[in-house]
């Protein structure tokens, strides 16, 4: 055989195993969240569900929140319309954290009900939000700022 045969089938056998591994690594360790509602289903199911590590996606219930003397405890609950959830939290909480935020909570479900999350990330999408059309009132008030500049784009 000749040596550029033996280097391409060398490299194609290394690129396949390290493909294998890549895969096999992401359907191992790829975690989908439950919804409070899914996580109420599989433990009706099955009982054991409770106190396993679980990611839950969900909203903040408006008027939940509740933080302790200390300030890094949280009480609130999350709900996604369906089902709710007391969670507990003790760690640095996130700015973005707020009513009717969407969080995603990592953490277990203890057998009292409550939800005992060990990480918090919350998302806030009314901080960002679209660009304004031309058309728009807001168009006008937003070229109107101080430093605003318009950005073309030359088309070739």
């Amino acid at each position: 055989m000749k040596p550029r045969t033996t280097f391409l089938l060398g490299a194609a056998a290394i690129v396949g195993i390290a493909g294998y591994l890549m895969a096999g690594a992401i359907t191992r360790t790829g975690v989908y969240y439950l919804t409070p509602q899914e996580l109420a289903g599989r433990v009706a199911h099955d009982s054991t569900f409770v106190g396993i590590g679980v990611k839950v996606g969900a909203r903040v219930v408006p008027g939940s929140i509740q933080r302790a003397a200390g300030g890094r405890e949280v009480s609130f609950r999350v709900t996604d319309g369906g089902q709710s959830y007391p969670v507990v939290y003790r760690g640095i909480i996130p700015d973005t954290f707020a009513d009717s935020a969407d969080v995603i909570l990592e953490g277990r479900l203890g057998r009292d009900g409550t939800f005992r999350a060990t990480t918090l990330l919350a998302k806030c999408a009314s901080r960002y939000e679209n660009a304004p059309r031309p058309t728009d009132e807001k168009f006008r008030k937003y070229r109107a700022t101080p430093g605003y500049r318009a950005v073309t784009t030359a088309r070739t």
